[in-house]
C-alpha cells in the first residue's frame, strides 16, 4: 500500500482532484465538467496502473 501513497503519480492524480473538485463547486455545470472529471479518472487510472507495472517489473527481476 506503501508503494501507491507515496508514488509522485499518484500524489499528483491527488492534487489534480483538489482542482476538480474547486471547479465543480464553483464553476459552471456543462459537459466540461463532465469531461474534466473523466480525465481526472483516466489521470489516477494511469497512475495506478504505472505503479503495478513498477512493482511488477521489480519483482521479476530480483
Amino acid at each position: 500500500m506503501r508503494k501507491y501513497l507515496f508514488n509522485g503519480a499518484i500524489i499528483g492524480s491527488i492534487v489534480g482532484a483538489w482542482g476538480v473538485l474547486q471547479t465543480t463547486r464553483k464553476g459552471p455545470r456543462d459537459w466540461r465538467l463532465i469531461l474534466t472529471w473523466i480525465s481526472w479518472a483516466l489521470t489516477l487510472a494511469v497512475a495506478v496502473g504505472t505503479v503495478k507495472k513498477e512493482a511488477d517489473d521489480r519483482s521479476l527481476s530480483s
